[in-house]
């Protein structure tokens, strides 16, 4: 499912016009994005939970050539899905 086809979903199922939609998700999308950048957390009930992690330095290799290069440390975004997620999934 792309953007367009989610946001049509959510459209049709609540009643709320594709705009009005579109903007909610992009909002979201953006406070998601901020909170992640500041090092936070966003949970999000029966869906799951995004978090910030840090990665530390390691070795890397290239599959290509087979050369061994460092990996600066590093922030990562994760996300973990929520029980509900899970059950839902698993049916």
């Amino acid at each position: 499912m792309n953007k367009n086809e989610l946001v049509s979903a959510v459209a049709e199922q609540s009643g709320v016009s594709k705009k009005d939609v579109e903007k909610v998700i992009k909002a979201m999308t953006s406070a998601i994005h901020e909170e992640l950048a500041n090092g936070g957390k966003v949970q999000i009930p029966d869906l799951g939970a995004f978090k910030c992690n840090d990665r530390k330095e390691r070795t890397v290799r290239n599959p290509k050539t087979g050369e061994t290069m460092v990996s600066p440390a590093c922030k990562v975004a994760k996300f973990t899905a929520a029980k509900a997620l899970k059950e839902c999934v698993n049916k």
